[in-house]
């Protein structure tokens, strides 16, 4: 800090030596339970807020970081990941707030012309998490539109949650930063109506694969495949953004963002060598084995 005392948590430092432009301490759905069965999974939640776990997570990956390059690039000694040891069980869900980020690979299911996928590059600049890396889209973390409580009942879903960032990442609306005073009318509000219909007319499926645990940053995440009929996703996504207050579409075709890349093997053997963050890998590989089962309509 400016008087020479050391921050106490990392949200403050980075505020003050390298604030990206989304950087927000809002109100969050904490996880508290999980039970995944075959078919079903059931969740438990309270609340929490962003930074009581970015302060652990991101502070996390910058610890294993540096030790590894004090290392000479190899891997570090446990002794030297301190924070890291003072966390007895990564998976307790009460010993510390875990706050899940929804990953939710969309694929553009085209049988006749090939499928594709879409993902897209986050703006370290922009974003306090994951930025320079290719990742899935929409992902953002499961928390309210605002703080309100008519807010925090209304927004109490996952389905919602990624209906929101798919607003935000593909069409390039304005985020919901928690300014909004009216809670969000997914029923009559476009995009929202517009997806509501598709999905309940089957042309927009959403599938979860998998909770799982960052290694590095020990973040919650629930990976999701967004599955949606060519000619729905034209219509929903006539518009979609190049560039969103997050990053660039990944695109084969520069300047076209709908066209995204690829759902095929060679370009999941292409991915392997580009910066995709080891989420969106896991998300890809997971569609890729649940492929027919997922596509197979």
């Amino acid at each position: 800090m400016s008087n020479g005392q050391r921050y106490d948590r990392y949200s403050r430092a980075l505020r003050d030596l390298a604030r990206p432009k989304l950087l927000d301490n809002r109100v969050s759905y904490r996880l508290l339970d999980v039970e995944w069965a075959s078919q079903r999974g059931t969740f438990g939640f309270n609340y929490t807020s962003y930074f009581d776990v970015l302060d652990v997570g991101e502070a996390l990956g910058h610890e294993f970081a540096l030790a590894w390059l004090n290392a000479g690039r190899k891997r570090p000694s446990f002794a030297d990941l301190r924070f890291r040891r003072s966390i007895s069980d990564p998976f307790d869900l009460l010993h510390r707030p875990m706050l899940p980020s929804i990953n939710t690979l969309t694929i553009r299911r085209d049988p006749i012309e090939g499928h594709r996928m879409y993902l897209h590059r986050r703006d370290a600049k922009s974003v306090a998490a994951a930025g320079g890396m290719y990742h899935v889209a929409p992902a953002g973390v499961f928390q309210p539109a605002a703080i309100a409580p008519a807010h925090q009942s209304n927004d109490f879903s996952l389905w919602r949650n990624i209906q929101r960032e798919f607003s935000e990442e593909f069409l390039g609306n304005a985020e919901h930063d928690g300014n909004s005073i009216d809670p969000i009318d997914y029923d009559a509000h476009e995009p929202f109506e517009s997806f509501k219909r598709a999905r309940e007319s089957g042309e927009f499926r959403v599938s979860a694969c998998a909770m799982v645990l960052e290694p590095l940053t020990l973040w919650v995440e629930l990976l999701t495949v967004a599955v949606i009929e060519a000619s729905t996703f034209d219509a929903l996504f006539a518009q979609m953004v190049a560039v969103n207050e997050e990053g660039e579409a990944i695109s084969t075709q520069a300047g076209r963002p709908t066209v995204g890349i690829p759902f095929t093997s060679d370009a999941r053997e292409r991915l392997r060598s580009e910066p995709l963050s080891p989420i969106s890998r896991a998300c890809v590989e997971l569609a890729w084995q649940h492929r027919h089962t997922l596509l197979g309509r």
